[in-house]
């Protein structure tokens, strides 16, 4: 099937048509770019030149020039530029023109997913090239495959997790490799964020080193999203000066991006006092993206998570079937979890045409090269500005009008951007924050690399200096390391077992029970929330029910069915201050940073009505305690100011939860985070500060980098908060405002009124002390 005539006004005014009230906020028009050629670099390899032209490819853009030319001078270079601006020629132009011209060169690639390295691998061999032997080394390639790449191929193409558990503690079969190597390519190098970030950071150090034993010296190329400031980002990632290509040459076509808010539903009851709910994100992406469908629209939908986009493509094809029987088979679900065969199968029929919409998860975010989309549907906010762009990107990337559209769903931070559209538009994406010295990191990590080679005094500098030297102290002291006269050495028979995305543990699989057919997997850390007996498990638009979760085997046991309601997990938390790192004394007010102990268990979960959100009742659960030792910014307000704000006594707990949510809310508007990579906790009196006190914390071991992030822009970010709550037009609090969707206290209590009292007066007491942190 042909992609659709629509242009994006039209397909815009097709979708606003469905609809009487307007739900529409705002429509930024982003003009066409002409784009910018460079003339072929005197250096590159005649023969690459030929390739690339053969591809079409008649002149580079000027930052492609750039970039290639800055690598093949030895310069370690990051290209910070737009979706489907061309940035994989700015680093093929160099690796290949060396691999061709000196036959003992090699390289290697890496990216964040196995679909991305595959799409280049693809890209790669269309080029023809004799005696570069590029090969994919990925946890799906066989042992016979393996040993072949090894000895030959000289471009291997893999990612960070295999890279630390395959190449690196097998470096000495991979010497000769080493020792040639001219690029590291760091492909799509923004994804690399948070305590993943800062692992992979040390995976690549650990390369270097064992590079560097062997007598290589890599140059490193990265390509990047547009951020906030890719040259240090690169630099902390790799430890490396790093020089940015960031001017974009390329062409672009115009594209139409609304926001869009879902209408307001009317009262189940017109005589109660309820506070108004609007019409899910999950169902109106589901009906633009059968209206799309139904006019031709080639059209991809990002969704949150795994179980929306299950929703979803349900609804969509569900939708579609009642108009043209058979329409549906168009439309498929495609994320993380599903079987390697599953996926592949997905990306042949989206490419082929065979399909016409997909709803994804972000595991299509990154630059797998999708033909032909015309539309891209956001579903909710993905979190930082550079995913709405690298999402909104999929759409147009062969030059033409594209249409983007960000549905927004009920909460504080969606509803607060579609009304305030200067905070996406014409501002620059965030810095990407990592943190290499987080000591749940640098320790594990040490251990690695000490059990790869002894660590040398010399290496701790390369590791992060004093912050290397005291770990591997600890280390010492614990016995993880012996000290000789030569180094530090791993004192274990076996490798250190090192999760660089700090899953937890295995992933538990997620088995049907009377097939034994593995549907699919589920990280450790969201397996109590997901996989708790009882829950509501979606796979493919099938709903399971999950009849047991074994956590010793890492096992949930499953049988289908369609259930006429939902779960959703209930959890207690308690926080322990263990030491404060900074401070602003503001009077009344303290705003703090500095370590915690967060201890949470989930204790039961509620079963709701599908449609009405009733709860039928709340079932109990036996599920272990779990600590955890991270970072967190919180602040105090002394009882005497809370009651000059008007803030009554009994309503200063439902206050003090309101702030904390809508807190938990606004702050992926200023760090690169999801509202789900951090928790809070809320209290009248903590122990440990003796005062009313809120904490927003890091979700993760040793933290991430975003506590500090709203430490140093507290201002900013509190003002945002309370202007979020106090512009919402409910009375008592709602999805868009103060309520979560993963409070383990079921939303209760809260205090709207009261959580704009006290955020006015923090602010008011941060400015008077003087504290204007700012985005």
């Amino acid at each position: 099937m042909t992609s659709t005539a629509h242009s994006p006004a039209e397909l815009l005014h097709r979708l606003r048509a469905r609809t009487s009230a307007s739900p529409v906020t705002h429509v930024e028009q982003i003009p066409a770019r002409e784009g910018r050629t460079a003339p072929w670099p005197s250096w590159a390899s005649a023969d690459v030149i030929a390739a690339l032209t053969a591809q079409g490819i008649a002149r580079p853009w000027e930052h492609q020039a750039t970039a290639a030319s800055l690598a093949a001078e030895g310069h370690h270079v990051v290209v910070a530029t737009g979706t489907a601006s061309g940035k994989s020629l700015a680093y093929q132009l160099p690796v290949l023109s060396r691999l061709h011209d000196d036959p003992r060169a090699t390289a290697l690639y890496l990216s964040p997913t196995k679909a991305l390295a595959a799409d280049q691998l693809r890209a790669v061999a269309r080029f023809g090239l004799d005696g570069v032997r590029p090969a994919t080394y990925d946890g799906d390639t066989s042992r016979e495959e393996r040993e072949w790449i090894r000895q030959n191929s000289r471009l291997v193409l893999t990612n960070p997790d295999m890279l630390h558990h395959g190449l690196l503690p097998g470096h000495s079969r991979w010497a000769t490799f080493l020792r040639r190597l001219a690029y590291v390519v760091v492909d799509e190098c923004h994804a690399y964020r948070g305590v993943f970030g800062s692992h992979v950071a040390h995976v690549l150090r650990r390369l270097r080193r064992l590079a560097a034993r062997y007598g290589g010296s890599p140059t490193f190329v990265l390509a990047s999203a547009t951020s906030g400031d890719p040259a240090d980002a690169a630099s902390r990632l790799t430890g490396l000066p790093v020089r940015a290509v960031t001017t974009d040459a390329s062409p672009r076509g115009a594209t139409t991006f609304a926001l869009w808010e879902p209408p307001l539903l009317p009262p189940e009851d017109p005589f109660e006092d309820t506070p108004p709910t609007r019409r899910s994100a999950l169902s109106e992406t589901a009906d633009l993206l059968a209206d799309a469908v139904a006019a031709g629209t080639r059209t991809l939908a990002f969704v949150r998570s795994r179980r929306g986009a299950e929703v979803v493509a349900t609804m969509t094809r569900r939708a579609l079937d009642e108009v043209v029987p058979g329409l549906g088979d168009r439309v498929a679900a495609y994320r993380a979890g599903y079987l390697k065969e599953d996926r592949r199968r997905i990306e042949r029929a989206l490419l082929s045409g065979e399909l016409l919409a997909l709803a994804s998860t972000n595991a299509l975010e990154l630059g797998v090269d999708l033909v032909g989309l015309d539309a891209v549907l956001i579903c909710g906010y993905p979190g930082t500005r550079a995913s709405l762009w690298q999402q909104a990107g999929r759409a147009g990337r062969a030059g033409g009008e594209a249409l983007a559209v960000l549905i927004a769903r009920d909460d504080p931070l969606d509803t607060y951007l579609v009304h305030h559209p200067s905070a996406l538009f014409g501002r620059p994406v965030e810095t990407t924050v990592l943190d290499p010295s987080n000591p749940y990191v640098l320790g594990p990590q040490l251990c690695c690399a000490a059990s790869e080679a002894p660590i040398t005094a010399t290496d701790l500098a390369l590791f992060g200096g004093d912050a290397a030297r005291a770990a591997v102290d600890g280390l010492t002291a614990s016995g993880a390391l012996r000290r000789r006269p030569s180094g530090w050495y791993w004192t274990h028979p076996g490798r250190p077992d090192v999760d660089l995305r700090g899953a937890g543990g295995a992933p538990v699989s997620v088995v049907e029970a009377s097939t034994g057919r593995l549907l699919g997997t589920v990280d450790q850390t969201s397996s109590h929330v997901m996989l708790h007996t009882g829950a509501v498990y979606l796979h493919q638009g099938v709903t399971y029910l999950v009849d047991e979760l074994d956590l010793e085997d890492a096992i949930a046991l499953v049988h289908q069915e369609e259930p006429d309601w939902t779960t959703q997990a209930r959890d207690v938390t308690d926080v322990s201050v263990l030491g404060v790192r900074s401070y602003v004394d503001a009077g009344p007010v303290g705003l703090f940073l500095g370590d915690v102990e967060v201890t949470s268990q989930v204790v039961s979960y509620q079963r709701r009505r599908i449609g009405s959100g009733e709860v039928i009742d709340t079932r109990p659960l036996d599920l272990p305690v779990r600590e955890l030792r991270t970072v967190a910014v919180w602040f105090t307000v002394s009882p005497r100011a809370l009651d000059a704000a008007g803030v009554e006594p009994p309503d200063v707990p439902g206050a003090l939860h309101a702030a904390e949510h809508a807190a938990i809310g606004l702050l992926p508007l200023i760090a690169t985070c999801d509202r789900w990579d951090i928790g809070g906790l809320s209290t009248a009196n903590h122990v440990d500060t003796e005062a009313p006190t809120v904490f927003v914390y890091d979700g993760h071991p040793g933290g991430a980098g975003f506590a500090e992030r709203a430490y140093a822009t507290a201002a900013a970010w509190l003002s945002a908060t309370r202007e979020a709550i106090a512009a919402c037009a409910c009375e008592a609090g709602c999805p868009a405002c103060v309520q979560s969707p993963k409070c383990g206290n079921g939303n209760n209590p809260l205090h709207k009124p009261g959580a704009v009292q006290v955020l006015g007066t923090v602010l008011a007491a941060l400015r008077s002390a003087g504290h204007s942190g700012s985005a």
